[in-house]
């Protein structure tokens, strides 16, 4: 009897330790849960729940079966199942915003380099802007000097024509002057020839001479090489007296045909340089 009895306490206390060791496993385990209760977790469940215990020996049954196993372990697959699903969708939206950061940078950069090639065109207008308003600010300047100085004529050229007493014709030599002073203004503008006449003699009678030959200087210029007559101004001067000369000392007569110009010539010149400018400006590339 004795004997048995010392074969039974072994084996009880080999069956009591297992259950023992399930106690304080549950305990530790219902501590644990009670601390993570209040957090979340990462699929927004709350954490598993330990199973209860069942029957003698517990959750770890030596014995058990596979319906057994399988109902404990599905809550464990079921979220490890969530988490791939959940690792899975983050990481697709972490690829979907790189490709809105991307886009979204590749815009920007689009209109930085955009608005420099604006930048740049609106430099060059600028640029442009300045030349041409100082283009304009020197020919408003020539303009005003030339206008100021538009009833200012200068003499530019001048030739003497002698004639022998009591004649009023032209010599061989008086033509060729005039042809030379007449080539010289041809599609000008802004010149005026004045034409003066001296006679020897007296009075009206000298006046009357003088005027007869610049006439016919006059009239030789407008004939022969079409100059306005609105260009020529005759006097005649009869025997008045010439700087550097006197009057008694004049044999027979002499013309004075002097060419006078101003600023208007020079103001067309300028006007027309910067037209061509322009034009080979607008001219396309």
């Amino acid at each position: 009897m004795n004997t048995r009895i010392l074969a039974t306490l072994p084996l009880a206390a080999v069956l009591a330790f297992p259950a023992f060791a399930q106690t304080s496993s549950a305990q530790d385990q219902s501590q644990t849960q009670a601390t993570t209760q209040s957090t979340d977790t990462a699929t927004g469940k709350q954490p598993l729940q330990a199973p209860a215990r069942e029957g003698f020996w517990g959750r770890v049954n030596p014995f058990a079966r596979k319906t057994y196993v399988k109902r404990q372990t599905d809550p464990i697959r079921d979220r490890v199942n969530e988490l791939d699903d959940l690792t899975a969708a983050n990481g697709k939206a972490i690829k979907d915003t790189d490709a809105r950061a991307q886009a979204g940078i590749k815009l920007a950069s689009d209109k930085a380099d955009a608005a420099d090639q604006h930048a740049i065109d609106a430099g060059n207008k600028a640029t442009m802007a300045q030349t041409t308003a100082q283009q304009a600010t020197t020919r408003i300047q020539t303009v005003e000097t030339v206008v100021s100085n538009i009833d200012q004529y200068k003499a530019s050229n001048q030739t003497e024509i002698r004639f022998k007493p009591g004649q009023t014709m032209l010599s061989k030599n008086a033509k060729d002057a005039l042809d030379e002073m007449a080539n010289t203004v041809k599609g000008q503008r802004g010149y005026i020839i004045e034409v003066q006449g001296f006679s020897s003699g007296k009075g009206q009678i000298a006046i009357q001479n003088s005027q007869k030959m610049a006439e016919s200087v006059v009239r030789y210029m407008v004939l022969n090489h079409e100059i306005p007559v609105y260009r020529i101004y005759l006097v005649g001067m009869g025997n008045a007296p010439v700087e550097g000369a006197d009057a008694k000392h004049i044999s027979g007569g002499r013309v004075e045909i002097s060419l006078l110009k101003n600023d208007l010539e020079q103001l067309s010149s300028n006007s027309s340089a910067p037209m061509a400018a322009a034009g080979q400006q607008q001219q396309p590339k």
